[in-house]
């Protein structure tokens, strides 16, 4: 999932605190109750093919075994590697093998290399003669280096952005500031993870630019995510010309702690590097359309992930579903109306570059393109469908809900911004985007970390993520009308 960046990573949070306010005072908005009467419905062929559709995918195992390829005989994908290098090239050739009309599309990408990354208390409170302790952290994409032989100095411990405002500037000035702001674990297993996200990452994006403001030497946060096995978990920070790192939940308490009873001194070693952009590429492959073939509906994932862990949730499965999406097409021999278009998309977590490179290449054709589904919310249960556009759009998909009953993702829920990162410059040009409801109470728990391997996804909750986004494309590419354009 996008660790979003500058503007639009602040708009995103917006918009996820806005919607929670929101949800505390009245459930979200969903599909009206049907009446026999009012009901929309698709032909009885479409419905058969659906049904078909729905369950060859629930008993396929191909987005398993191509989510199995690219986490780990591929591994770790971030932007600008050698290693995204071969994913791109490893799925274009699957997807021309499946016969469809396979593009590498040249994009300008991040290329964030980690370095080395090490930090210890040197002198804290009840400290034992010749004894330090380990701290276990990692890089933030924005930070800078330290001093190859690293940086010593006091920590001040903060729990949000007005402490650090009412500090004066000789209290911050070249220290180390610990925002230890923890994510909403309660609020996750209620059902508001992205929420309690949301609440959480600002200090990941923001904190070190305040920090600096006031002549910090470095900044540190805790990690924004759940279960706290002593998991560091990496993200986009804005870049602010210092030092910058997520500790593991445990070890920004033990600081935090320790610095209630006296100083704290720590030593830091950050060597990341931002090198120059490089040229990386989304795939982009189409399935033609029988009889409107300049018709779009886009399936996607992005193929790029941090590097601690192989980025199978985040979001290897994103891209494996939707190639599974058009495996299922040619499978059952189906030939949509209009063109299926498969993107894995490149450079999502750190910058960008695929999506915006593709909505200036394309610029031409995005008047045909009828809808754009992301998934980028993990590889748990899906609950049902994101949907930003209008009301009358999401009524013709209503029948869809009646399909998909049997696995339980019946919701639609409308959102006030793009459901996905990657098909915000699309959403924002009036094309309707649609993203995947998982279940989200565990993902924050391995999201960034290098605990996001394959043994996190269930083969069976694969299975189907790929029925809901299979039959969703279904159901767009062979819709009688286009659906009306969402309002700007």
């Amino acid at each position: 999932m996008k660790s979003p960046s500058g503007e639009s990573l602040l708009k995103l949070i917006a918009a996820l605190l806005l919607a929670a306010a929101a949800a505390a005072q009245s459930p979200p908005t969903k599909f009206p109750d049907a009446t026999p009467t009012a009901a929309p419905q698709f032909s009885p062929d479409l419905r058969a093919q659906l049904t078909s559709l729905r369950d060859a995918a629930l008993a396929s195992d191909y987005a398993y075994q191509q989510l199995s390829h690219l986490t780990e005989n591929i591994g770790p994908r971030p932007a600008g590697s050698a290693a995204a290098q071969a994913a791109s090239e490893y799925v274009a050739a699957e997807l021309r093998r499946l016969g469809l009309d396979v593009h590498l599309e040249p994009a300008q990408v991040s290329h964030f290399v980690r370095g080395e990354e090490k930090a210890e208390l040197v002198s804290y409170p009840g400290q034992g003669p010749n004894s330090t302790q380990r701290i276990v952290l990692c890089a933030l994409s924005g930070s800078s280096a330290t001093a190859p032989d690293g940086l010593t100095a006091d920590v001040i411990v903060v729990h949000s952005f007005d402490d650090l405002a009412a500090l004066p500037r000789e209290k911050v000035a070249g220290k180390i500031v610990l925002y230890n702001v923890p994510y909403d674990e309660r609020m996750a297993l209620a059902g508001s993870a992205f929420e309690a996200y949301g609440q959480a990452v600002v200090y990941r994006s923001r904190g070190a630019k305040a920090a600096a403001a006031l002549g910090a030497a470095a900044s540190l946060i805790r990690s924004v995510g759940g279960a706290n096995f002593r998991l560091p978990h990496t993200g986009y920070s804005a870049p602010a010309g210092i030092p910058d790192a997520a500790l593991a939940a445990e070890d920004a308490d033990l600081i935090d702690h320790l610095a209630a009873q006296g100083p704290v001194r720590l030593h830091l070693t950050l060597t990341p590097q931002s090198l120059p952009e490089t040229t990386g590429y989304n795939v982009v492959a189409d399935l033609k359309g029988s009889e409107h073939p300049d018709q779009i509906v886009i399936v996607s994932g992005h193929l790029d992930s941090w590097d601690l862990g192989r980025g199978a949730i985040d979001d290897g499965a994103g891209v494996a579903i939707s190639m599974a999406t058009a495996q299922l097409f040619q499978q059952l021999h189906l030939r949509p109306r209009r063109t299926l278009r498969v993107i894995a998309w490149m450079d999502e977590e750190n910058g960008g570059g695929g999506n915006k490179t593709y909505a200036k290449q394309h610029a031409a054709e995005l008047p045909n393109h009828i809808a754009a589904i992301e998934s980028d919310a993990g590889a748990a249960h899906p609950l049902g469908f994101s949907l930003k556009m209008s009301p009358e759009a999401q009524s013709t998909l209503r029948p869809l809900a009646d399909i998909l009953r049997p696995i339980g993702t019946t919701l639609f829920y409308n959102v006030p911004e793009s459901p996905g990162s990657d098909i915000d410059p699309l959403v924002k040009a009036g094309i309707p985007g649609i993203g995947i409801i998982q279940d989200g109470r565990h993902y924050f728990d391995y999201h960034h970390s290098p605990a996001d391997t394959l043994d996190k996804v269930d083969p069976k909750e694969l299975q189907e993520n790929t029925a809901a986004m299979a039959t969703l494309a279904l159901t767009l590419t062979n819709l009688p009308d286009q659906l009306p354009r969402t309002q700007k």
